[in-house]
Protein backbone atom coordinates (compact mmCIF):
# COMPACT_ATOMS: atom_id res chain seq x y z
CA UNK A 1 0.00 0.00 0.00
CA UNK A 2 1.46 3.75 -1.22
CA UNK A 3 1.04 6.52 1.10
CA UNK A 4 0.86 9.95 -0.05
CA UNK A 5 1.85 12.04 3.00
CA UNK A 6 2.36 16.41 2.58
CA UNK A 7 4.78 17.34 4.74
CA UNK A 8 4.48 20.87 5.87
CA UNK A 9 7.46 23.30 7.74
CA UNK A 10 6.45 26.66 8.58
CA UNK A 11 8.62 29.54 9.02
CA UNK A 12 7.61 32.80 10.36
CA UNK A 13 6.18 34.13 6.61
CA UNK A 14 7.16 30.97 4.84
CA UNK A 15 5.64 27.91 4.06
CA UNK A 16 7.87 25.04 2.45
CA UNK A 17 5.97 22.17 1.51
CA UNK A 18 6.81 18.51 0.16
CA UNK A 19 4.64 15.78 -1.08
CA UNK A 20 6.02 12.23 -0.66
CA UNK A 21 5.27 8.90 -2.10
CA UNK A 22 5.87 5.98 0.61
CA UNK A 23 5.38 2.27 0.75
CA UNK A 24 6.97 -0.74 2.46
CA UNK A 25 9.31 -0.84 -0.69
CA UNK A 26 10.22 2.76 -1.93
CA UNK A 27 10.53 6.76 -0.67
CA UNK A 28 9.75 8.59 -3.45
CA UNK A 29 9.25 13.15 -3.18
CA UNK A 30 6.73 13.59 -6.11
CA UNK A 31 7.02 17.18 -5.50
CA UNK A 32 8.11 20.53 -3.45
CA UNK A 33 7.76 23.99 -2.91
CA UNK A 34 7.28 27.01 -0.86
CA UNK A 35 5.10 30.04 -0.32
CA UNK A 36 6.93 33.18 0.47
CA UNK A 37 6.25 36.89 2.06
CA UNK A 38 2.87 35.25 4.08
CA UNK A 39 1.64 38.96 5.58
CA UNK A 40 4.05 40.61 3.49
CA UNK A 41 3.38 43.28 0.96
CA UNK A 42 5.09 40.60 -1.98
CA UNK A 43 4.64 36.71 -1.79
CA UNK A 44 5.92 34.15 -3.87
CA UNK A 45 4.59 30.45 -5.03
CA UNK A 46 6.64 27.91 -6.40
CA UNK A 47 6.00 24.27 -7.00
CA UNK A 48 8.81 21.52 -8.96
CA UNK A 49 8.25 18.15 -9.55
CA UNK A 50 10.45 15.26 -8.64
CA UNK A 51 12.62 15.91 -11.53
CA UNK A 52 13.10 19.85 -10.46
CA UNK A 53 11.10 20.73 -13.08
CA UNK A 54 8.97 23.97 -12.54
CA UNK A 55 5.05 23.03 -12.45
CA UNK A 56 3.94 26.80 -11.09
CA UNK A 57 6.01 29.70 -9.92
CA UNK A 58 4.27 32.83 -9.59
CA UNK A 59 4.02 36.47 -7.03
CA UNK A 60 0.80 35.81 -5.17
CA UNK A 61 -0.01 37.77 -1.98
CA UNK A 62 -1.10 36.14 0.91
CA UNK A 63 -2.60 38.20 4.10
CA UNK A 64 -2.61 35.30 6.33
CA UNK A 65 -1.71 30.94 7.09
CA UNK A 66 -5.50 30.74 5.65
CA UNK A 67 -4.69 32.33 2.16
CA UNK A 68 -1.14 30.19 2.02
CA UNK A 69 -3.37 26.97 2.67
CA UNK A 70 -5.91 27.53 0.30
CA UNK A 71 -3.30 28.50 -2.29
CA UNK A 72 -1.90 25.20 -1.71
CA UNK A 73 -4.39 22.94 -1.65
CA UNK A 74 -5.28 24.73 -5.05
CA UNK A 75 -1.79 23.82 -6.33
CA UNK A 76 -1.68 20.90 -5.27
CA UNK A 77 -4.62 20.13 -7.36
CA UNK A 78 -2.37 19.81 -10.43
CA UNK A 79 -3.20 16.63 -12.45
CA UNK A 80 0.15 14.63 -12.33
CA UNK A 81 -0.11 14.68 -8.35
CA UNK A 82 -1.97 12.35 -6.29
CA UNK A 83 -4.00 13.86 -3.28
CA UNK A 84 -2.52 13.42 0.26
CA UNK A 85 -3.94 11.44 2.88
CA UNK A 86 -2.18 12.88 5.66
CA UNK A 87 -0.52 16.09 6.79
CA UNK A 88 2.55 15.64 8.46
CA UNK A 89 4.14 18.80 10.48
CA UNK A 90 7.28 20.23 11.45
CA UNK A 91 6.18 21.28 15.62
CA UNK A 92 9.66 22.90 16.70
CA UNK A 93 8.99 22.39 20.56
CA UNK A 94 7.20 19.46 22.21
CA UNK A 95 8.06 20.35 25.62
CA UNK A 96 8.25 17.56 28.33
CA UNK A 97 4.74 16.23 27.16
CA UNK A 98 5.20 14.87 23.74
CA UNK A 99 8.53 13.19 23.05
CA UNK A 100 7.40 11.19 20.23
CA UNK A 101 5.18 12.12 17.16
CA UNK A 102 1.18 12.12 17.57
CA UNK A 103 -2.18 12.53 15.65
CA UNK A 104 -2.97 16.30 15.72
CA UNK A 105 -5.89 16.79 18.35
CA UNK A 106 -7.28 19.67 20.07
CA UNK A 107 -5.89 19.15 23.23
CA UNK A 108 -2.57 18.71 21.46
CA UNK A 109 -3.38 21.96 19.75
CA UNK A 110 -4.21 23.58 23.26
CA UNK A 111 -0.90 22.54 24.83
CA UNK A 112 0.91 23.79 22.03
CA UNK A 113 -0.54 27.31 23.04
CA UNK A 114 1.10 27.15 26.47
CA UNK A 115 4.32 26.18 24.95
CA UNK A 116 4.29 29.54 22.96
CA UNK A 117 6.81 31.11 25.20
CA UNK A 118 9.19 28.50 24.63
CA UNK A 119 9.24 28.89 20.99
CA UNK A 120 8.15 32.25 20.28
CA UNK A 121 9.22 32.95 16.47
CA UNK A 122 8.26 29.10 15.29
CA UNK A 123 5.24 27.59 17.43
CA UNK A 124 2.91 30.81 16.48
CA UNK A 125 2.81 30.49 13.16
CA UNK A 126 3.08 26.19 13.29
CA UNK A 127 -0.52 26.26 15.29
CA UNK A 128 -1.71 28.91 12.61
CA UNK A 129 -1.00 26.48 10.04
CA UNK A 130 -2.83 23.39 11.72
CA UNK A 131 -5.84 25.31 12.03
CA UNK A 132 -5.86 26.47 8.41
CA UNK A 133 -5.61 23.16 7.48
CA UNK A 134 -8.09 22.01 9.92
CA UNK A 135 -10.31 24.13 7.97
CA UNK A 136 -9.79 23.86 4.16
CA UNK A 137 -9.70 20.23 4.94
CA UNK A 138 -11.85 19.14 7.93
CA UNK A 139 -11.58 14.84 7.60
CA UNK A 140 -7.64 14.99 6.61
CA UNK A 141 -5.62 13.65 9.13
CA UNK A 142 -2.77 15.67 10.86
CA UNK A 143 0.59 14.68 12.19
CA UNK A 144 2.97 16.51 14.77
CA UNK A 145 6.41 15.43 14.54
CA UNK A 146 8.62 17.11 17.19
CA UNK A 147 12.29 18.39 16.65
CA UNK A 148 12.54 18.15 20.73
CA UNK A 149 11.14 14.52 20.59
CA UNK A 150 15.03 13.00 19.45
CA UNK A 151 16.64 14.69 22.76
CA UNK A 152 13.74 13.42 25.22
CA UNK A 153 15.78 10.63 26.39
CA UNK A 154 19.30 12.53 26.83
CA UNK A 155 20.73 11.89 30.36
CA UNK A 156 19.42 14.14 33.09
CA UNK A 157 22.78 15.14 34.06
CA UNK A 158 23.07 16.46 30.47
CA UNK A 159 19.52 18.41 30.22
CA UNK A 160 19.17 19.85 33.67
CA UNK A 161 19.73 22.96 34.11
CA UNK A 162 21.30 24.38 37.68
CA UNK A 163 18.28 25.82 39.23
CA UNK A 164 16.19 25.41 42.03
CA UNK A 165 14.79 21.93 41.87
CA UNK A 166 11.44 23.24 41.75
CA UNK A 167 12.13 24.63 38.04
CA UNK A 168 12.42 20.89 36.84
CA UNK A 169 8.84 20.03 37.33
CA UNK A 170 7.95 23.50 35.73
CA UNK A 171 9.25 22.24 32.12
CA UNK A 172 12.62 24.41 32.81
CA UNK A 173 15.37 22.34 31.04
CA UNK A 174 17.28 21.61 28.08
CA UNK A 175 14.94 20.17 25.21
CA UNK A 176 17.43 20.48 22.53
CA UNK A 177 16.22 20.87 18.54
CA UNK A 178 16.74 19.81 15.01
CA UNK A 179 15.57 16.58 16.32
CA UNK A 180 14.19 15.47 12.85
CA UNK A 181 17.40 16.39 10.97
CA UNK A 182 19.62 14.32 13.79
CA UNK A 183 16.97 11.24 13.12
CA UNK A 184 17.54 11.05 9.66
CA UNK A 185 21.50 11.46 9.83
CA UNK A 186 21.50 8.37 11.91
CA UNK A 187 19.06 6.84 9.87
CA UNK A 188 21.89 7.34 6.52
CA UNK A 189 24.52 6.48 8.84
CA UNK A 190 23.82 2.85 9.44
CA UNK A 191 26.63 1.11 11.29
CA UNK A 192 28.91 4.44 11.46
CA UNK A 193 26.04 5.16 14.03
CA UNK A 194 27.85 2.72 16.32
CA UNK A 195 30.36 4.76 18.61
CA UNK A 196 31.22 8.34 19.53
CA UNK A 197 29.47 10.58 16.78
CA UNK A 198 29.23 14.37 16.34
CA UNK A 199 26.45 15.58 14.07
CA UNK A 200 26.60 19.41 13.44
CA UNK A 201 23.40 21.06 11.71
CA UNK A 202 24.46 23.99 10.38
CA UNK A 203 22.25 26.55 8.64
CA UNK A 204 20.16 29.64 9.55
CA UNK A 205 19.39 27.97 12.92
CA UNK A 206 22.48 25.72 14.27
CA UNK A 207 23.50 23.21 16.41
CA UNK A 208 24.96 20.01 17.42
CA UNK A 209 24.33 16.84 19.00
CA UNK A 210 26.90 14.35 20.68
CA UNK A 211 25.91 10.48 20.00
CA UNK A 212 27.13 7.52 21.50
CA UNK A 213 26.07 4.12 20.06
CA UNK A 214 23.07 5.85 17.71
CA UNK A 215 21.62 7.72 21.38
CA UNK A 216 22.15 11.34 22.09
CA UNK A 217 23.77 12.27 25.52
CA UNK A 218 23.80 15.94 25.59
CA UNK A 219 23.15 18.67 22.31
CA UNK A 220 23.80 22.29 21.98
CA UNK A 221 20.43 24.28 21.79
CA UNK A 222 18.52 24.33 25.60
CA UNK A 223 15.43 25.48 26.40
CA UNK A 224 14.52 27.00 23.44
CA UNK A 225 16.33 27.34 19.80
CA UNK A 226 18.06 30.54 21.31
CA UNK A 227 20.63 28.72 22.86
CA UNK A 228 23.88 27.36 21.67
CA UNK A 229 26.21 28.60 19.53
CA UNK A 230 25.76 31.70 17.05
CA UNK A 231 23.79 31.03 14.21
CA UNK A 232 22.41 33.28 11.18
CA UNK A 233 20.51 35.87 13.33
CA UNK A 234 20.47 34.59 16.67
CA UNK A 235 23.13 35.15 19.67
CA UNK A 236 23.25 31.51 20.89
CA UNK A 237 24.74 31.21 24.70
CA UNK A 238 25.18 34.64 26.97
CA UNK A 239 25.91 35.31 30.16
CA UNK A 240 22.52 35.36 32.44
CA UNK A 241 23.61 39.11 33.90
CA UNK A 242 23.73 40.24 30.64
CA UNK A 243 20.03 39.67 30.24
CA UNK A 244 19.74 41.16 33.59
CA UNK A 245 21.68 44.64 32.49
CA UNK A 246 19.85 45.05 29.25
CA UNK A 247 16.61 44.62 31.35
CA UNK A 248 17.83 47.13 33.93
CA UNK A 249 18.75 48.96 31.67
CA UNK A 250 15.16 49.67 30.37
CA UNK A 251 15.29 47.04 27.12
CA UNK A 252 11.55 45.33 27.71
CA UNK A 253 10.92 41.23 27.28
CA UNK A 254 9.90 42.19 23.78
CA UNK A 255 12.79 44.55 22.67
CA UNK A 256 15.65 41.59 24.20
CA UNK A 257 13.75 39.50 22.41
CA UNK A 258 14.46 40.84 19.24
CA UNK A 259 17.44 41.37 19.86
CA UNK A 260 18.68 38.38 20.65
CA UNK A 261 16.90 36.30 17.67
CA UNK A 262 16.68 38.63 14.40
CA UNK A 263 19.62 40.88 15.08
CA UNK A 264 22.27 39.12 16.57
CA UNK A 265 24.30 36.40 15.68
CA UNK A 266 26.19 36.48 11.92
CA UNK A 267 23.79 39.36 11.49
CA UNK A 268 24.62 41.64 14.58
CA UNK A 269 28.50 41.22 14.12
CA UNK A 270 29.41 41.80 10.55
CA UNK A 271 26.55 44.47 10.30
CA UNK A 272 26.26 43.25 6.27
CA UNK A 273 23.82 39.67 6.45
CA UNK A 274 22.96 36.90 8.35
CA UNK A 275 24.02 34.64 5.08
CA UNK A 276 26.91 32.80 5.24
CA UNK A 277 27.24 32.99 1.29
CA UNK A 278 27.19 36.75 0.94
CA UNK A 279 30.26 36.96 4.54
CA UNK A 280 32.34 34.48 2.25
CA UNK A 281 31.93 36.46 -0.91
CA UNK A 282 33.00 39.56 1.16
CA UNK A 283 35.21 38.70 3.99
CA UNK A 284 38.77 39.18 1.97
CA UNK A 285 37.65 43.03 2.22
CA UNK A 286 35.40 43.79 4.59
CA UNK A 287 36.45 43.02 7.97
CA UNK A 288 33.06 42.79 9.90
CA UNK A 289 32.58 40.03 7.79
CA UNK A 290 35.57 38.00 8.48
CA UNK A 291 35.03 38.64 11.90
CA UNK A 292 31.16 36.85 11.83
CA UNK A 293 32.79 34.27 9.83
CA UNK A 294 35.30 33.13 12.71
CA UNK A 295 33.47 33.85 15.53
CA UNK A 296 31.08 31.18 13.84
CA UNK A 297 33.70 28.95 13.19
CA UNK A 298 35.44 29.11 16.86
CA UNK A 299 31.94 28.65 18.71
CA UNK A 300 31.26 25.56 16.56
CA UNK A 301 34.66 24.38 17.42
CA UNK A 302 34.50 24.99 20.45
CA UNK A 303 31.36 23.10 21.14
CA UNK A 304 32.81 20.02 19.22
CA UNK A 305 35.75 19.82 21.20
CA UNK A 306 33.52 20.10 24.75
CA UNK A 307 31.45 17.46 22.63
CA UNK A 308 34.48 15.19 22.48
CA UNK A 309 35.32 15.70 25.88
CA UNK A 310 31.72 14.17 27.02
CA UNK A 311 31.79 11.02 24.35
CA UNK A 312 35.56 10.62 26.03
CA UNK A 313 37.06 11.17 21.86
CA UNK A 314 35.57 11.30 18.47
CA UNK A 315 34.97 8.60 16.14
CA UNK A 316 33.08 10.39 13.31
CA UNK A 317 32.26 13.95 12.66
CA UNK A 318 29.03 14.76 10.34
CA UNK A 319 28.60 18.21 8.70
CA UNK A 320 24.63 19.05 7.61
CA UNK A 321 22.50 22.11 7.09
CA UNK A 322 22.93 24.40 4.66
CA UNK A 323 26.12 25.94 5.64
CA UNK A 324 27.19 22.62 6.62
CA UNK A 325 26.66 20.95 3.03
CA UNK A 326 27.87 23.74 0.96
CA UNK A 327 30.32 25.93 2.68
CA UNK A 328 33.85 23.96 2.52
CA UNK A 329 35.71 27.18 3.83
CA UNK A 330 33.71 26.91 7.12
CA UNK A 331 33.98 23.12 7.18
CA UNK A 332 37.69 23.82 7.10
CA UNK A 333 38.70 26.35 9.27
CA UNK A 334 36.00 24.61 11.98
CA UNK A 335 38.39 21.78 11.79
CA UNK A 336 41.79 23.62 11.63
CA UNK A 337 43.09 23.05 14.89
CA UNK A 338 40.92 19.62 15.67
CA UNK A 339 43.70 17.30 15.01
CA UNK A 340 44.31 16.76 18.21
CA UNK A 341 41.12 14.50 18.10
CA UNK A 342 42.31 13.12 15.05
CA UNK A 343 40.99 15.21 12.64
CA UNK A 344 42.10 15.70 9.49
CA UNK A 345 40.68 17.01 5.76
CA UNK A 346 41.37 16.18 2.44
CA UNK A 347 41.55 19.33 0.66
CA UNK A 348 40.10 18.09 -2.81
CA UNK A 349 37.23 16.19 -1.17
CA UNK A 350 36.11 19.11 1.11
CA UNK A 351 36.50 21.57 -2.34
CA UNK A 352 34.07 18.89 -3.68
CA UNK A 353 31.51 18.63 -1.21
CA UNK A 354 32.20 14.89 -1.17
CA UNK A 355 30.43 12.20 1.23
CA UNK A 356 33.69 11.45 3.19
CA UNK A 357 36.06 14.53 3.51
CA UNK A 358 38.97 13.39 5.79
CA UNK A 359 42.06 12.20 4.63
CA UNK A 360 42.72 8.65 4.75
CA UNK A 361 45.20 8.84 7.58
CA UNK A 362 42.66 10.97 9.71
CA UNK A 363 41.67 8.56 13.13
CA UNK A 364 38.18 10.70 12.90
CA UNK A 365 35.90 9.94 10.02
CA UNK A 366 34.49 13.57 8.61
CA UNK A 367 31.32 13.06 6.72
CA UNK A 368 28.72 15.62 4.43
CA UNK A 369 25.41 14.01 4.69
CA UNK A 370 22.63 16.14 2.98
CA UNK A 371 19.53 16.02 5.54
CA UNK A 372 16.01 15.54 5.08
CA UNK A 373 13.84 16.33 7.17
CA UNK A 374 10.84 15.73 5.39
CA UNK A 375 11.22 12.34 4.66
CA UNK A 376 11.72 11.51 8.50
CA UNK A 377 8.16 13.27 8.73
CA UNK A 378 6.88 11.43 5.97
CA UNK A 379 7.93 8.20 7.75
CA UNK A 380 6.43 9.12 11.35
CA UNK A 381 3.08 10.08 9.73
CA UNK A 382 2.77 6.91 7.60
CA UNK A 383 3.52 4.74 11.24
CA UNK A 384 1.09 6.60 12.84
CA UNK A 385 -1.17 6.22 10.19
CA UNK A 386 -1.27 2.68 10.27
Amino acid sequence: MENIILCVNAGSSSLKFALYRISQSSENKAAEGAIEGIGQPEGRLWLRDSQKRPLEDRPIKFADAHEAVNALFEVLEQPSLDRPVAVGHRIVHGGALYTAPQKITRKLQDDLQELVPLAPLHLPRQIELIEAIAKWRPGLPQIACFDTAFHAHMPELAARLPLPREMWEKGARRYGFHGLSYEYILSVLGSRAKGRVIIAHLGNGASMVAIRDGVPVDTSMGLTPTGGFMMSTRSGDLDPGLLLYLLRSGCSASELEELLNKKSGLLGVSMLSSDMKTLLEKRDREPFAEQAIAMFCYNVRKFAGAFAAVLGGLDTLVFTGGIGERAAPVRDEICRDLEFLGIRLDQEQNEKHAAVISAPESRCTVLVVPTDEDLMIARHSCRLLS
